[in-house]
Order: C-alpha cells, then sequence, then structure tokens
C-alpha cells in the first residue's frame, strides 16, 4: 500500500469514526422528546407558543415533560383552547421548565424549584418524586443543553 493510499484509508476511518461518534452524541431537549416518540403532543404546544428555538438553544435547561397521556387527562377542549391562547400555553409551558441542569439526585433534595415562568413549583420526595402533585416517572434523560424528567400530568401555574 502506497502512502497516499494509506492516508486517504485513514482519512476515511476517521471520518466514518467520527460520524459515528456524531451520531451517539445526546440531542438538545426537543430533538430528545420528539425521538421518545411519547410527547408528540408537548411537541406540538412548544411549536404553538413558539418555545421551539428556545428548548433548542444553549441552556442549560431542566424540562418536567409530560407525556401524550398527561395531555391526554386535561378536561376536554382544554389543550385546543390552550393552543389558540399563546399567552397562557407559554405561561404553562415555561412553568416545566427550571434553569439549570438538575438531575433526580439533587431534584430529591429540594422542596420547591423556581421555574422559567416566575413561579415555584413544589417537590415532594417522601414517596417517590412528586412535582406539583405530578409524579415523576422517569429521569435524568440527558440531552445536549440539560436534562429532562418524564411526569404523568400536566402541572398549571396560579394565573
Amino acid at each position: 500500500m502506497n502512502r497516499r493510499t494509506l492516508l486517504a484509508a485513514l482519512a476515511t476511518v476517521s471520518l466514518l469514526g467520527a460520524s459515528a461518534h456524531a451520531a451517539d452524541a445526546p440531542k438538545d431537549i426537543v430533538d430528545t422528546a420528539v425521538a421518545a416518540g411519547s410527547f408528540k403532543t408537548l411537541a406540538t404546544a412548544l411549536q404553538a407558543a413558539g418555545l421551539v428555538d428556545t428548548l433548542k438553544g444553549a441552556g442549560p435547561f431542566t424540562v418536567f415533560a409530560p407525556t401524550d397521556e398527561a395531555f391526554a387527562k386535561l378536561p376536554a377542549g382544554t389543550l385546543e383552547g390552550l393552543l389558540k391562547d399563546k399567552a397562557k400555553l407559554t405561561a404553562i409551558l415555561t412553568y416545566h421548565v427550571v434553569p439549570g441542569k438538575v438531575m433526580a439526585a439533587d431534584v430529591v433534595k429540594l422542596k420547591s424549584a423556581k421555574t422559567v415562568q416566575g413561579g415555584s413549583v413544589t417537590i415532594d420526595a417522601a414517596k417517590g418524586v412528586k412535582v406539583d402533585g405530578a409524579n415523576v416517572v422517569k429521569t435524568d434523560i440527558a440531552c445536549s443543553n440539560g436534562v429532562i424528567h418524564v411526569i404523568d400530568a400536566v402541572i398549571l401555574p396560579k394565573m
């Protein structure tokens, strides 16, 4: 094998390794939620509120993310109404976001956390972990710009 062929082969292997590594790199919060497949309603709501670019930004953010099933628990017509009221929808969605990357080991030590919306969520770790009464069902989903903790209900700020 001549030197030029060897260098070309090494470059190809290097590029293949880099692209495989890039595929394994954590996605941002929005892409991670979309890829999970159980946050379609959340993704739709983030788009309607104009928050997609924010949650694709540098962060870091901690998102208490309600599943599609959590949104389905809302009274009939609630979600449709929220999707038409951008200000109220934005307030609710930003209430699910805490600035910084707060992993589960740190969440359980808190009694409350200030949200991006401006209010505070109550955290109760006495019997499992609850955020404003919603059960945390999965934790520490690492993202390039923060972390997602999955909850089983939509939490609502005092308005």
